[in-house]
């Protein structure tokens, strides 16, 4: 992408020694014969890096002493690497990249406020219905009928996931929002309580009582799918589901399930009663 281009090749220059070469398509087994020549190649979450393509890379000379780290590459020109330009590493095999001595990388953490101050948007954009309203305005149409949203004011908005990003997000809707938030993580954060944010034991008990549930947890194989049939059937009629996360932890089949049994049992269309933003990779169903 073009601000990968312009972001890279300023912090890159004739002192460095590296050279950078930019391709269009993604990773996969097809593309990697294209790392061929390459001390390092850099992917980022569409990319995929599994036990098949690291073969391929093996093959081409991407090798090296395996570990997957969060330091900045060492000036060391023998060692070769896999870059992700991302905090999260789900579509790499780290397994299969230990076992052939490739060295993984990764961003520990870039703009978390960013991140959380989009979800906030685009929570702020369902309630408010500032979508419609924009289509509408922009074609002339000022009438208000279908637009009344609610105040954000006293809901209670679940987190799944309070690592740096869920947690600003908690803090903004907390004490921005004077929002009831709760939160559901296997390791609970000691900052979650002076950010407005109170832990409940089970996922289960906090889904059915938010009017609002915001995903901010990584890709693992125990999330994938989180929100599924059985849990979307614990939330609120009506509830706003926001994901930043990744794509994987929503069940798109269950999703439409859920929200066309909502529309029939109500007789009403069913983005009046069930509002979703879904933004992120790999994640096939966005509506609001």
């Amino acid at each position: 992408m073009k601000y990968d281009l312009d972001s890279l090749s300023a912090a890159v220059n004739a002192t460095t020694g590296i050279e950078l070469k930019f391709i269009d398509p993604s990773l996969d087994m097809t593309t990697s014969l294209l790392a061929e020549g390459y001390e390092a190649i850099s992917i980022f979450v569409n990319d995929t890096c599994n036990d098949d393509v690291l073969q391929e890379l093996h093959k081409r000379g991407v090798v090296c002493s395996a570990a997957i780290t969060e330091l900045p590459l060492p000036a060391d020109d023998t060692q070769k690497y896999i870059a992700l330009r991302c905090a999260g590493y789900n579509n790499v095999d780290l397994s299969a990249a230990a076992k052939l001595g490739i060295k993984v990388t990764r961003v520990p953490s870039y703009a978390p406020e960013a991140v959380a101050e989009f979800a906030v948007g685009m929570i702020m954009t369902v309630v408010r219905k500032y979508h419609k309203s924009f289509l509408r305005v922009r074609e002339g149409n000022f009438l208000l009928d279908g637009l009344m949203g609610f105040s954000l004011a006293g809901k209670t908005v679940g987190l799944i996931g309070t690592g740096k990003i869920g947690l600003i997000t908690g803090r903004i809707l907390a004490k921005g929002f004077c929002c009831n938030v709760l939160a559901h993580d296997p390791y609970p954060s000691p900052e979650a309580a002076d950010n407005g944010i109170k832990y409940v034991d089970t996922l289960e008990e906090m889904l059915r009582q938010c009017d609002i549930v915001s995903l901010h947890c990584p890709l693992t194989a125990q999330t994938r799918y989180i929100i599924n049939d059985d849990t979307l059937a614990m939330m609120k009629p009506g509830v706003v589901l926001i994901n930043t996360s990744r794509g994987g932890l929503i069940d798109s089949y269950s999703l439409i399930r859920y929200a066309m049994i909502d529309e029939y049992q109500s007789r009403s269309h069913f983005t009046d009663d069930y509002h979703l933003v879904l933004s992120s990779p790999g994640t096939s169903v966005q509506w609001v």
